[in-house]
């Protein structure tokens, strides 16, 4: 099933796709369902239980407040950071909650039920909400995953991409390829085709401007804010810093400085997410910096990008959607189910194809350079010191933006025939997410988060 880039680039909250968004959206989701059980006055009794990864590294993550503000109605493309920080505060101080905005009900934070030696065996992102009334009876109780970039399955639902009903035009990179040449298109024009089946395709490219837009806000943000980050690590933040001087050395905007930039708007992205700011998950929150980084790169550094920007970042988000939609069905975008290769190395390869199409390369160059930035992403693991997405998250994107120039690049300087295709290297990063071991699979319970003291640990 093709995935539509609006549900691979949504817009949400920092720090954690899978731990804030989605967890938000389930619990969001529940109070809807009571309300349209019309139980919500009936409810006298919460309880959450948060399973595996999302209790491993929740408190770090801000999964605890996140599903409490959800199960108050709260939604994350609509909430703020500062909302977020007041209501949590609010509950602390109270010791109850707003269900469905409207029932107050007994709930502190410290009342989640954390299970983290618990995996559910559908994802490692499992969590239980349950309602009771006065008497002790359950009303309804569903058990919620959040399987990466802030989609939400219900137990016994279907795992499917997004809620449109199509199957789309290709499944595969085979299939995708097969499409281009079938009708002598581009991967962007069939992604275009694809969504134009759904919404007129003059609102398919203001939608994607206006994501486009919401990145470029949280790069200013990002490169306007100090301090630090929040959390125990005491990490400050650098972006600020490092774009004053940087807009002084480059003021002309030298292409010798294209990496700097690159580095610059990945980190200012990802101190804003660790912040808790407003974000677009791309294809994940903790892999936000990425996507926007190298679309920095294909506006200002390629021919079309400097003839029409506009354009440059409608067929770039297009052809990073495609690829992401192939990563989702096929393997998965959660770093609790198959490490880091699954966050930064999707969005690498997305980020890689759409630089590789800005650039005018071919389907097949386009997907040579997918396949080459996942390709040397794979067996990364996931191992956030303290449950933050800070160390080494934020780096991490810089460095795997500069990989997705390079393997653009790389295949731009082939005919697009090479051995290993994408098909087969999202399967092998499937496999290896499956063989590695639970503990480098965003847990806190190994690699840096284990070997690296902290002072405060947040999980």
């Amino acid at each position: 099933m093709t995935v539509s880039v609006f549900d691979l680039f949504s817009i949400g909250i920092g720090p954690s796709s899978s731990h804030t968004v989605g967890p938000m959206r389930a619990g969001a989701r529940f109070a809807s369902e009571l309300a349209a059980d019309g139980v919500l006055d009936e409810v006298a009794e919460l309880e959450v239980i948060l399973y595996g990864s999302l209790a491993a590294t929740g408190a770090g993550h801000g999964t605890l407040p996140a599903v409490l503000l959800g199960l108050e109605g709260l939604h994350p493309d609509v909430v703020t950071g500062e909302t977020v920080r007041t209501r949590t505060a609010e509950i602390a101080d109270t010791g109850r909650i707003r269900l469905g905005g409207v029932r107050e009900v007994p709930q502190r934070i410290d009342d989640i039920v954390l299970r983290p030696r618990t995996v559910l065996p559908e994802h490692p992102n499992g969590m239980t909400l349950a309602v009771r009334d006065g008497a002790g009876t359950t009303l309804r109780e569903n058990t919620y995953f959040s399987v990466g970039g802030g989609f939400v399955h219900e137990k016994g639902e279907e795992r499917s991409g997004g809620d449109d009903g199509s199957a789309g035009p290709f499944r595969t990179a085979a299939e995708l390829l097969g499409r281009c040449v079938e009708s002598g298109s581009s991967i962007s024009q069939v992604m275009l085709r694809f969504e134009s089946s759904m919404r007129p395709e003059e609102e398919v490219r203001k939608g994607l401007l206006e994501i486009r837009d919401v990145m470029w806000d949280c790069v200013g943000r990002g490169i306007t804010s100090d301090g630090r980050l929040p959390g125990g690590l005491h990490v400050t933040r650098r972006a600020r810093s490092w774009y004053e001087r940087l807009r002084v050395e480059d003021a002309q905007r030298d292409p010798g400085y294209a990496l700097d930039w690159v580095n610059l708007v990945a980190m200012a992205v990802n101190e804003e997410n660790a912040a808790g700011g407003r974000i677009v998950t791309a294809p994940t929150n903790g892999a936000a910096g990425i996507i926007p980084a190298v679309m920095h790169y294909a506006t200002h550094y390629t021919p079309l990008g400097l003839c029409d920007p506009d354009e440059a970042a409608v067929r770039f988000l297009l052809t990073a959607g495609a690829i992401g939609s192939l990563y989702k069905e096929l393997a998965s975008i959660s770093g609790a189910e198959v490490g880091c290769q699954g966050e930064v190395g999707s969005a690498a390869s997305m980020a890689a194809a759409g630089l590789a199409e800005v650039l005018g390369g071919t389907p097949a160059q386009v997907e040579n350079a997918a396949e080459i930035a996942m390709e040397h992403s794979l067996g990364l693991t996931c191992d956030p010191i303290g449950g933050l997405v800070q160390i080494p998250c934020i780096e991490r994107n810089a460095i795997s933006a500069g990989k997705a120039v390079n393997a653009a690049r790389m295949a731009l300087r082939g005919d697009g025939r090479h051995r290993v295709s994408l098909d087969q290297v999202i399967t092998t990063m499937r496999e290896t997410g499956r063989d590695m071991s639970d503990k480098y699979k965003e847990t806190s319970r190994g690699g840096l988060a284990l070997t690296i003291p902290v002072n405060v640990v947040e999980c």
